[in-house]
């Protein structure tokens, strides 16, 4: 019908022009020829833009857990009060994450300037430990997993470290024991007491082998002279016997140093024997081994009967996982060496509840030690542990622990930048922390538990209470940060324990005389908490 209406329309409009043309002649003003109609059609209104709906602020009971210790407790208002107190924070976010990197390289909030800190830090204009999607700064001497794609050449986790071929042919190396071909590798088994220095060469086809608590050097006390040094060469496997039943470890005893010196594309790599069969490890084997202990002669809060105050002598503790090993003395600029661009696969024992042996740890090593580009995997205990000392730490990885990415405490004070933490995908035990920092119920002890960390990613799997668990009265500064934790699970906890509601030492004021900072500080600090 429409169409009929619209021909009748036009043959009337053409016949009106013809009349009207043999009555005004063709010189007059001109008009549009015979059957010309000029149509103008509208120009459709657009439709709105659908508004994003907001995400809600985050609540403080969402942003921070409540735990209750000697009948104290920090209100999660309070928490969240400390937080917003930094600059730059902002607790409301959103994931901003691709797995460990970030979807753009837009910082996810205004970054602030760690080198204002101290000289050991980098200076960057970015939160997080990786600086857009493709950064590769983590590439190449780590190890890939489903906890943690680092891309670029950096190879599974799972896959078998390249010793190289020839071991067959291959000969140990002086200081070192010849225990046969396992696989096609040849074993050389590192003495269980390494009493002069040693050197672990390169040899295609060759792994050293760990049997039992292997040690270097013997304890020379918080005061004593220089020990021995292992030292090992780029590209180098050791692996844990799988043959018998005692815990393997590496302990590095006071007074001596591990060189461990990796590169790039040649890191050396700590795993279990199992590792070095194909399909020998899967994605979720951990604690296989007993890990790397380094004990050093810096100081500590945590003192050992007999030892500190007026004792006369050093404060000095015994390390957890082991028997009759001791920590602990009063030079900050001690030195253990130096683990650098270094793997350690599949280790962490707990021994005992408390007692546990991890991926690395640290006994009051001191400023000297140099530690950078590490990463813990599947660890079944913390990734690394830090009690007291004085060590600082760039570009650190730990990934899939069972427990802990980072824990510190005993009085240790230092800085790390460029770490992440990033749990296993099905998630650790229920009390794993990306960092858990405390001063073991000793609130006042001195020297007090005291960091900076800077530029990290902390994405938490586990449903513990949150990804940041900040105790004891340990002082802490946190700066250009990245926080993910999952759905029922907090940002940040703060606990004191103090023997009254007037002192409770995490957030209470700063008291130079306790070196007593005063409340965490937090600054440019993005947290996408509760799986938001």
């Amino acid at each position: 019908m429409a169409s009929f209406k619209r021909l009748s329309l036009i043959l009337m409009t053409t016949a009106a022009s013809a009349a009207l043309s043999a009555c005004n002649g063709a010189d007059n003003v001109a008009s549009p020829g015979a059957g010309s109609v000029v149509i103008v059609t509208p120009t459709p209104s657009p439709s709105p833009s659908p508004t994003p709906t907001p995400t809600a602020p985050i609540t403080a009971a969402q942003f921070a857990a409540v735990t209750t210790q000697a009948g104290l407790s920090i209100t999660a208002d309070e928490q969240l009060a400390v937080v917003n107190a930094g600059t730059n924070n902002n607790v409301s976010g959103t994931n901003v994450l691709n797995g460990i990197y970030p979807l753009t390289a837009s910082s996810a909030t205004t970054a602030a300037d760690p080198s204002a800190l101290n000289a050991f830090f980098t200076s960057t204009n970015y939160v997080g430990a990786l600086n857009g999607p493709t950064d590769t700064s983590f590439q190449e001497w780590t190890c890939n997993s489903s906890t943690a794609q680092f891309g670029g050449a950096s190879l599974a986790c799972t896959a078998v470290p390249a010793v190289g071929t020839g071991g067959s042919a291959a000969a140990c190396p002086t200081g070192t024991i010849d225990d046969g071909l396992v696989q096609t590798f040849r074993a050389c088994r590192i003495p269980a007491a390494v009493t002069t220095d040693l050197t672990l060469p390169k040899i295609a086809g060759v792994f050293y082998r760990l049997r039992g608590q292997t040690e270097i050097g013997t304890d020379l006390g918080a005061t004593g002279g220089a020990g021995v040094t292992l030292t090992i060469a780029a590209g180098v496997v050791i692996a844990a016997d799988s043959t018998e039943p005692t815990n393997d470890l590496l302990l590095v005893n006071r007074g001596s140093k591990i060189q461990a010196v990796g590169t790039r594309s040649a890191p050396i790599i700590f795993t279990s024997q199992q590792n070095l069969a194909n399909n020998g490890v899967s994605d979720s084997t951990q604690g296989q081994w007993g890990g790397i202990i380094l004990l050093g002669r810096s100081t500590t809060a945590v003192c050992a009967a007999g030892t500190g105050g007026s004792s006369g002598t050093p404060c000095q503790q015994a390390i957890e996982g082991v028997t009759g090993r001791f920590y602990g003395g009063t030079n900050e600029a001690d030195s253990s060496g130096q683990m650098s661009y270094v793997q350690i696969r599949y280790s962490g024992i707990a021994i005992s509840d408390g007692n546990e042996l991890q991926g690395l740890t640290l006994g009051a090593t001191g400023s000297g030690t140099v530690l950078d580009h590490i990463q813990s995997h599947n660890s079944a205990d913390d990734g690394i542990e830090i009690f007291g000392g004085t060590t600082n730490i760039k570009y650190i990885a730990v990934t899939g622990a069972d427990d802990d990415g980072f824990d510190v405490d005993n009085g240790w004070r230092g800085f790390i930048q460029f770490m992440i933490a990033a749990q296993k995908v099905s998630g650790a035990t229920a009390d794993s922390f990306s960092t858990e920092i405390d001063s073991n119920g000793a609130e006042d002890l001195i020297p007090r538990t005291w960091g900076r960390y800077a530029n990290f990613t902390f994405i938490e799997t586990a449903n513990a209470p949150a990804a940041i668990r900040l105790r004891g009265g340990a002082d802490f500064t946190f700066v250009n940060g990245i926080v993910k934790t999952p759905a029922n699970v907090a940002c940040v906890n703060m606990i004191a324990g103090e023997t009254s509601a007037a002192d409770r030492s995490t957030i209470r004021p700063a008291n130079a005389a306790l070196q007593d900072q005063g409340p965490p500080v937090f600054n440019s600090v993005y947290f996408s908490c509760q799986g938001r």
